[in-house]
């Protein structure tokens, strides 16, 4: 009687797990999409989306391997664009409307990466904020 149960308990422990199915990824075809090109003193990030604002790709200096004064060099925001370009090929991406803010290194060599790389640039604007009064001056000094 005890050798029967176990038996059945060993039999129990040996059962496999059930699996939880993974979904399957939807590649959507997007062929006209945005590219936000931020450039500033410390960093360049680049993120391409479909028309409707839902990101496809981004990618920054620092997940490139950049680190200090090299993430906001040209050269660093040409290999961006490279490595967010290779992640979207599948989505069949070829024309974009380009948007630059900030005033850093990689603001130019972004945009020339993108054409070199595969993507026609349809448009080109400038979002880099500007103040129209700016903040409060400080007080004068005393003579």
């Amino acid at each position: 009687m005890a050798s029967e149960k176990k038996e059945q308990v060993e039999a129990v422990a040996v059962a496999p797990k059930p699996r939880a199915n993974k979904k399957a990824k939807v590649v959507r075809s997007v062929p006209v999409g945005c590219c936000y090109v931020q450039a500033t003193f410390n960093n360049t990030i680049v993120t391409l989306t479909d028309l409707n604002g839902n990101v496809l790709a981004a990618s920054s200096a620092g997940a490139c391997g950049f680190r200090g004064p090299k993430k906001a060099t040209p050269y660093a925001a040409s290999v961006i664009v490279k490595t967010v370009t290779e992640k979207v090929k599948e989505s069949g991406l070829k024309d974009v409307n380009v948007f630059v803010k900030g005033v850093g290194g990689g603001r130019d060599s972004a945009v020339r990466a993108l054409n070199a790389n595969g993507l026609n640039v349809l448009n080109l604007r400038d979002v880099t904020p500007l103040p129209h009064n700016g903040c409060r001056a400080s007080r004068a000094r005393r003579v």
